[in-house]
């Protein structure tokens, strides 16, 4: 039987395109400088180019950085300047440099300077593929942004000052006068202020706005969250809110700063055992979104994960199938409150904090 001439065309012209399409996608997986992270950065089969410098504006530690960037750059060969600071710094600055800005990437210690910077539209899609690696939890509905780690709330406290049974339930107790003079933070800091921040959106403004002066009225402030658990342990403070890791750092070295204090984990979905999540994200505005996608991507997946959970940062690692360093209490265990990370609101904070005479 004869074929018309079209049919056999077409029949040609598909057997000609299997090993095209088998080429390409041998060429995103393998060769020069050509890695699974391309691919990952929205399904661009272009491999990263290995002459690229990435700008990172890193508000993350400064060492876990570093480490993050020297296995990403052996394994591309992408180089990346990292410019560091504090959260709400370079959030403002990225902020006001707008679409002109150098950066490429943007990584935070706590979501609200994220918030900031995508209530501006600087932030392009996180690529389908490295949400896939991190638990929806972990990142704001959004998905402007990812969460790379993350930092409990806890109430630090000395037990020779503080018996068990006399922990408060929730952190919203500590405006009781019971507690007057007993218990202190740093409110300059963006770790407390992301705290206030989870507190507003699960408490509203009257609650956090009484809570507030209560800490000015009754609490002592200090310089971070350092100072406020040696202060805890020499015992000058019965206790203190601050994050889970600084406890844990110093433990796992000399313990000089943190032998006379123990951690109260408030659970019971309470604000004060919100679980803050460290961002990443990709500027619109970058001239190189591939290999930016890539760095997140790298950052969020095994590699990047297990680097921080073995380091010394002793944050909780948020990729899938990525265990948290084991002295840390199990992040499944922490019970704690569900918060859309992308509605923490950091300019309302500033605001109620100023008004409270903390700031």
């Amino acid at each position: 039987m004869l074929i018309p001439a079209t049919t056999a065309r077409r029949r040609l012209l598909a057997m000609l395109t299997v090993p095209v399409v088998a080429i390409l996608l041998t060429a995103c997986g393998g060769g020069s400088g050509a890695t699974p992270e391309a691919a990952a950065s929205g399904g661009s089969t272009a491999a990263l180019d290995p002459n690229v410098t990435l700008v990172l504006y890193n508000a993350q530690h400064d060492t876990l950085t570093k480490e993050w960037v020297a296995a990403f750059t052996a394994k591309t060969g992408v180089k990346v300047e990292i410019r560091q600071g504090s959260d709400l710094t370079m959030a403002n600055q990225l902020v006001a440099e707008g679409s002109a800005s150098p950066a490429d990437v943007f990584l935070t210690e706590n979501s609200p300077a994220m918030s900031l910077v995508e209530n501006a539209g600087l932030f392009a899609p996180i690529a389908p593929a490295t949400l896939a690696q991190v638990p929806a939890e972990y990142v704001p509905s959004t998905r402007n942004w990812i969460g790379i780690a993350a930092r409990s709330t806890v109430l630090a406290y000395n037990p020779t000052m503080v018996t068990e049974s006399d922990l408060p339930k929730s952190i919203m107790d500590l405006q009781d006068p019971t507690w007057k003079n007993r218990y202190g933070a740093a409110p300059k800091g963006a770790d407390f202020q992301a705290i206030v921040s989870a507190m507003l959106e699960l408490k509203g403004e009257a609650a956090t706005s009484a809570w507030l002066a209560a800490l000015k009225n009754n609490g002592q402030a200090f310089s971070g969250n350092s100072a406020a658990m040696k202060a805890v342990n020499a015992g000058t403070v019965a206790s203190a809110v601050i994050y889970h890791y600084y406890w844990y750092a110093d433990q796992a070295k000399t313990k000089e700063n943190s032998k006379n204090v123990k951690l109260h984990f408030f659970g019971n979905q309470d604000p004060g055992a919100f679980v803050s999540v460290s961002g990443g994200g990709v500027l619109k505005s970058s001239k190189h979104p591939n290999e930016a996608q890539a760095l997140v991507n790298f950052i969020t997946g095994k590699e990047g994960q297990t680097i921080l959970a073995n380091g010394t940062a002793f944050e909780y690692s948020v990729g899938e199938g990525v265990a948290s360093n084991p002295a840390l209490k199990p992040l499944s265990e922490l019970g704690a409150p569900a918060v859309d990370e992308s509605k923490l609101n950091s300019q309302k904070v500033t605001q109620l904090m100023t008004t409270a005479g903390l700031l």
